[in-house]
């Protein structure tokens, strides 16, 4: 017996059952009654099913209730459902249960038209480890636990509460979980010694977000059979017969101090238009399903990287060299061969295994150089790789033909630029800059999106599970507040966000309307129903193109070539083999989805502790800073010299009161008529810096 044969059975009955009901339904003997049990359970402990106050099961959706993830915030916080376009559920203070951010929850409906809602049970804590400061008093030994979603203290039991001193910094590991009624129980992994040079910080970091040092031994060992070709997977010539692409022109094109190259790009001209064929590194040829790096890349779900260092997913045997699409080297891929007209639509796509061989490592930079540099810097170029310059010219008009059509259908175009930390010998940050994006960036960008929607398109028309990227519209309460927020900025109201950030180009809220319009958006994530990703306005949209770093990628590698071995033998898709994929796949989907949100505050934990270390050299100057946003607490200032943001606190305005104007977003004087608004420039000493806290105190000159 399956699980969906237990949810088509409540699908017939419409109510509550008890356990006798449902085995004599189906005529269960001793033994497998008590397999019923077993099976009743985990599904009880992954919420597909719930236990009524009367011992009936249902399963959770039918009673009305809302499965998914805890998305903390101050002292509230959302109920994400697993479930694709289902709104956000408002969880109040105390309503909680004692959730944390991130922790898989079901939640009950409670008032405001379904809006608002109490969790009843948590069925995954996420959270186990967390980075905190000790505080000691007379009534015990507590660890306030710096961010990460967690409100309460963190109580240390007196026996390990001797050994700290009041205000340290320790790693602190959940061993009793809180409610509503009682804080978390931790006790002591690490104790911190405060940061002596920045590069203590990563450790502190790795610790905080449990992030592997390195791979377990069983792994590391596999991984070098694998390298040796000791431990080769066999691949059915029939089946899997490779394509040879060795004499295509290909190249890469990466960051500069990129390591792990998933992706190769090839072009030619047709008759009506291009030919576009994007190489994927086949992972899959060496990670098969449950082997022991499959499982430990899975417990991973994604590389992390540090200006300095990365934290991968897979071995380095594999994710810098075996599958890795270094130049001069014969690799394993797999190609999405793709036709288009000459005004950038797709026609025409094909999949297969491929042998490629990268011909040129080009990078970004190289690449804009050719295409749009200056000309004393494009000669020497056009000297170096002068043979491929009629293909990056044929990307780029390909690539700009694609971009109009994306933007044309509705797809959001945000020009947010991320901050770049540069690091000298010694690991400290000698600089703090704008990171660049210029049309290779582009160029690849829309090939990569190409190559994701072609792969979702095709599975989802066979009907075979997978796992899908999906971005869901955003709340219409939270898009009110845009449009509002909008009107009064950009003095017009406007129903459509494209209009919006293209009337905010180029004036000094462009910014303040570009992230307001972000932290409105859901975050995209992954999930076994498609529900379209409404960023890129794609009504079926994957991950497909960077397995090296990205679990799913690769889940979803492994389900096209399956797919594609049936369809070349002329037969369905087994059923059973859809039933399995369909067990598994949601709980890889939600995985990944934690582990990318983890691996993302982890970066962006270590670029807050870098931007404190470069500026803690210059404590008491005076500097030139801009506003990108006022709001009634201060206002949100970048340096001009640096890539840094910070924030002028209300209370160190100390010059006169100042009254915010929800109107027209200012900040005025109540004596002096001094304004402040968005994209003025002015003067801020930097009045304290704290590493440890990671604070940056700024006050107005």
């Amino acid at each position: 017996m399956e699980k969906q044969d237990i949810l088509s059975y409540f699908k017939k009955r419409q109510r509550p059952q008890g356990f006798r009901e449902i085995s004599a339904s189906f005529n269960l003997d001793r033994q497998e009654a008590r397999g019923l049990k077993r099976l009743l359970r985990e599904m009880l402990a992954s919420g597909e099913l719930v236990l009524t106050r009367k011992g009936l099961y249902a399963p959770s959706e039918e009673i009305n209730l809302v499965r998914g993830y805890f998305e903390a915030h101050a002292d509230f916080g959302f109920v994400v459902p697993d479930v694709p376009g289902q709104r956000d559920l408002f969880i109040p203070p105390h309503a909680s249960m004692g959730a944390m951010n991130n922790d898989r929850v079901i939640a009950r409906p409670e008032a405001e038209g379904g809006r608002r809602g109490r969790i009843i049970r948590i069925l995954e804590r996420t959270q186990q480890r967390l980075l905190g400061k000790v505080e000691k008093s007379r009534t015990g030994c507590f660890v306030k636990p710096r961010g990460r979603g967690l409100k309460s203290d963190i109580y240390i039991p007196p026996g390990e509460c001797a050994k700290l001193r009041d205000g340290q910094s320790v790693i602190v590991e959940i061993v009793d979980y809180p409610s509503d009624k009682r804080p978390p129980i931790g006790k002591i992994v690490k104790v911190l010694a405060p940061p002596e040079r920045p590069r203590d910080e990563i450790e502190g970091i790795m610790e905080e977000f449990s992030l592997p040092v390195r791979f377990p031994k069983h792994v590391a060992e596999e991984a070098k059979k694998i390298e040796a070709g000791i431990e080769v997977p066999a691949e059915g010539e029939k089946e899997n017969r490779r394509k040879d692409l060795t004499r295509l022109p290909t190249v890469t094109i990466d960051g500069e101090r990129a390591k792990d190259f998933d992706d190769a790009v090839s072009i030619k001209l047709t008759d009506i238009g291009y030919r576009l064929w994007v190489h994927i590194a086949d992972v899959s040829h060496y990670v098969p399903w449950e082997s022991a790096i499959d499982l430990e890349a899975r417990k991973r779900g994604t590389s992390v990287y540090f200006p300095d260092r990365v934290v991968p997913m897979l071995p380095g045997e594999l994710s810098e060299d075996l599958c890795s699409l270094v130049p001069q080297e014969d690799r394993h891929a797999f190609t999405i061969q793709m036709d288009f007209d000459r005004f950038g639509k797709r026609y025409e796509t094909a999949f297969y295994p491929s042998v490629i061989r990268s011909d040129e490592r080009m990078t970004y930079t190289k690449v804009a150089g050719i295409l749009a540099g200056d000309d004393p810097a494009r000669a020497g170029l056009l000297d170096r790789y002068g043979r491929f310059v009629p293909d990056f010219e044929l990307m780029s008009e390909l690539a700009s033909q694609m971009r109009a059509r994306r933007l044309a259908r509705g797809s959001l175009d945000f020009d947010l630029p991320e901050p770049e930390v540069m690091l000298d010998l010694q690991g400290r940050p000698e600089a703090i800059v704008k990171s660049e994006r210029n049309i290779a960036h582009i160029l690849i960008e829309e090939f990569m999106i190409a190559a994701n929607e072609a792969v979702a398109e095709y599975l989802e028309e066979l009907g075979v599970p997978a796992i899908y990227r999906i971005h869901e519209q955003p709340d219409p309460v939270k898009m009110e507040e845009i449009l509002r927020f909008s009107k009064n900025i950009l003095g017009k109201k406007s129903s459509d966000l494209q209009e919006m950030l293209a009337a905010a180009r180029g004036r000094p809220e462009e910014e303040v309307i570009n992230f307001t319009i972000l932290r409105a958006l859901k975050q995209a994530r992954y999930s076994t129903l498609n529900a379209g990703h409404f960023g890129l306005a794609s009504g079926c949209y994957t991950h497909f193109t960077s397995p090296i770093r990205r679990y799913p990628d690769l889940v979803v590698h492994r389900i096209l070539k399956e797919a594609l071995s049936h369809r070349r033998r002329k037969k369905a898709f087994p059923a059973a083999r859809a039933e399995e994929l369909g067990e598994l796949l949601p709980e890889i989907a939600f995985g990944s989805s934690r582990k990318e949100r983890n691996a993302d505050e982890a970066e962006r934990g270590f670029l807050k502790a870098m931007k404190v270390w470069f500026m803690k050299e210059r404590l008491g100057e005076e500097l030139d800073v801009r506003i990108i946003e006022v709001t009634s607490y201060g206002l949100r200032v970048r340096f001009e010299d640096f890539y840094i943001e910070s924030f002028i606190h209300v209370s160190l305005m100390t010059d006169d009161f100042y009254v915010f104007n929800e109107k027209n977003f200012s900040l005025a004087g109540k004596n002096t008529g001094r304004k402040f608004r968005t994209g003025d420039m002015v003067k801020a000493r930097i009045e304290r810096v704290d590493v440890e806290e990671k604070e940056i105190i700024l006050g107005l000159v």
